[in-house]
């Protein structure tokens, strides 16, 4: 009974959830339209985001955002952002790392998405791993919103791990990315949100929800032949921390 009863609690989070997310954007949907119509107002449309869309999602769940900053990030300095990917929590909590706008890099699947796939096609940056035209186009687009003052962020794993895999393996784009522009990689660990809502359907529960941004790993004495060093570097980061963390919940 008991067994029952969790399960139909776990089902209840997961439709709140998706109630959560598709509610502000109702709500605030000609805003949203017209903030989307234009590139130059993108930061009145990442705001909303932010401050709107993100904080009714992760407090509505009861997943209080905790984030901690070894540096903190500069308004008007454009940054590679790289985290662990483990939950749809973390695009949430990404938004809540940086009050300066930036852009997300993510797979075109999203597109499918009700609703939040409508906004993602014309405010993100899609790319298609499966096609070399589409990775290289990625490039050119980042450029502009660079050049526009923009951050970009990408989850270097390219997807969400097995549930039994701390930290996934990365991939070169994002650090390929950043030397080719010459910006900083800041390195975020999040570290609650496969315990407040993985990817396992009978899973999950409000809860505090941590991530802590590193200190920035600049590239501008870097080449095209260290992406694979800054790519190992920027995952051990935040591989130590994660075991880190990982070994202070055994012992409690």
């Amino acid at each position: 009974m008991l067994s029952i009863l969790r399960k139909f609690g776990h089902i209840l989070y997961r439709i709140w959830f998706y109630i959560l997310v598709a509610l502000p954007i109702l709500i605030f949907f000609p805003f949203l339209i017209f903030f989307s119509l234009s590139e130059k107002w993108y930061p009145q449309f990442f705001w909303m985001a932010r401050n709107i869309w993100a904080n009714t999602i992760l407090y509505g769940m009861g997943c209080v955002p905790r984030i901690c900053y070894d540096e903190k990030l500069e308004r008007g300095k454009s940054l590679m952002l790289v985290a662990n990917h483990t939950s749809m929590l973390d695009i949430m909590m990404m938004l809540r790392v940086s009050s300066t706008p930036f852009v997300f890099v993510g797979k075109k699947e999203l597109v499918n998405i009700p609703l939040f796939g409508f906004f993602y096609k014309r405010v993100c940056i899609m790319v298609d791993r499966e096609d070399a035209r589409s990775r290289t186009g990625v490039y050119r687009r980042a450029q502009k919103r660079l050049n526009q003052g923009l951050s970009i962020c990408i989850f270097p794993e390219g997807g969400v791990p097995e549930e039994h895999v701390l930290l996934d393996s990365f991939k070169d784009g994002a650090f390929k990315m950043a030397i080719a522009h010459n910006i900083p990689v800041v390195p975020i660990t999040f570290y609650d949100n496969k315990d407040r809502f993985s990817f396992t359907f009978f899973s999950g529960g409000p809860g505090r929800t941590r991530g802590k941004v590193h200190r920035f790993i600049e590239t501008k004495e870097l080449g095209e032949v260290d992406k694979k060093k800054l790519r190992d570097e920027v995952r051990a980061v935040i591989l130590a921390d994660l075991e880190k963390d990982l070994d202070k919940k055994k012992c409690k």
